[in-house]
């Protein structure tokens, strides 16, 4: 016999890449000076007021009736722009609170975890740093890990991540995507062992599709189909239509939503399913794609031109059910 439906509630993790969101102040130790008042991209305070109104209502709109239980955002400048977002931004009253990273990439930009006290306790915060010498490349952004405690007193396992991307190729640059994706697949792989019930999520931009080497191979996250093992990793985005960002007119999913195979089939009291993940096409996020037909997501900037949308990619969702 089933639990009543009163015992049970819906638990939503977002995940959105936002496209640069930077403050309008010079960081002396980072390459931020595009995104300054006086750059050719004329990056302001009006602007970065704006930006945030648009990323708040992006997160109440995934809401439904309550804002997500845990938002996983992609390239942030700084925590002054978290604060701004949390504090000063319509998403005031939600209440987050929330974790982020203090990586060493030279553009500066982060990743960050907001969350709702009330319905997942904060245990432990880990940033994963990417060794990045090891290989000769660039620093690229730290993988952010946070463990917590959801309403039924299960413990969930949280990873956002933004792999290095794809500029100056993807064949060129696909080395530093497997090297760091290793990195997460070790830390995944360590909570698994050690967690008698691993509900781990692993969100985030990979700047890779489900199919490339870097999270099917290295991450080993597939669809799920078949037989589901509580220690595999499956990709909730794997085989979604359409996509999280459009590159000369064909849709791709770089954002992904990953599950421990635990969340799917092993635990009565917090369980999700391949249907509960979905790309948000809100139609505000989108507009006509003049090059190449169809549609396309509402950005920032389009090349150095304020544009004045939300961001270059779409957000994903997934739903959870947890048992009170």
């Amino acid at each position: 016999m089933g639990l009543p439906a009163a015992a049970q509630q819906t638990f939503r993790v977002m995940e959105y890449n936002v496209e640069n969101l930077f403050d309008c102040r010079h960081d002396s130790l980072k390459q931020d000076k595009e995104f300054l008042p006086d750059s050719p991209r004329g990056w302001n305070q009006t602007r970065y007021n704006e930006k945030l109104k648009n990323i708040a209502q992006v997160v109440m709109a995934a809401g439904y009736e309550q804002v997500p239980d845990l938002v996983g955002l992609c390239e942030v400048e700084n925590e002054y722009c978290v604060k701004g977002l949390v504090s000063h931004s319509p998403l005031r009253e939600a209440g987050y609170k929330y974790a982020m990273t203090d990586s060493p990439d030279e553009r500066g930009i982060d990743v960050v975890l907001l969350y709702q006290p009330a319905t997942f306790r904060c245990i432990h915060t880990q940033t994963i740093r990417i060794p990045n010498q090891v290989i000769d490349r660039r620093p690229t952004r730290d993988i952010l890990h946070v463990t917590g405690r959801v309403v039924s007193g299960d413990t969930l396992d949280v990873f956002v991540c933004h792999l290095p991307s794809r500029s100056g190729g993807e064949k060129e640059t696909e080395p530093y995507r497997l090297f760091t994706a290793g990195y997460l697949r070790r830390a995944a792989d360590s909570v698994m062992a050690v967690r008698q019930s691993p509900n781990v999520i692993i969100m985030g931009d990979f700047n890779d599709y489900p199919s490339n080497r870097s999270i099917a191979e290295v991450v080993g996250a597939v669809k799920p189909e078949g037989e589901i093992e509580a220690r595999t990793l499956y990709n909730l985005m794997d085989g979604k239509p359409d996509g999280t960002y459009r590159y000369r007119g064909e849709w791709g999913t770089l954002d992904q939503m990953i599950v421990s195979g635990y969340l799917l089939e092993g635990n009565p009291r917090i369980h999700t399913s391949y249907k509960a993940a979905c790309i948000l096409r809100y139609p505000f996020l989108l507009e006509e794609d003049d090059r190449y037909g169809g549609d396309i997501p509402f950005r920032t900037y389009k090349g150095m031109k304020y544009h004045g949308g939300y961001s270059d990619h779409l957000p994903v969702l997934l739903e959870l059910e947890v048992s009170e």
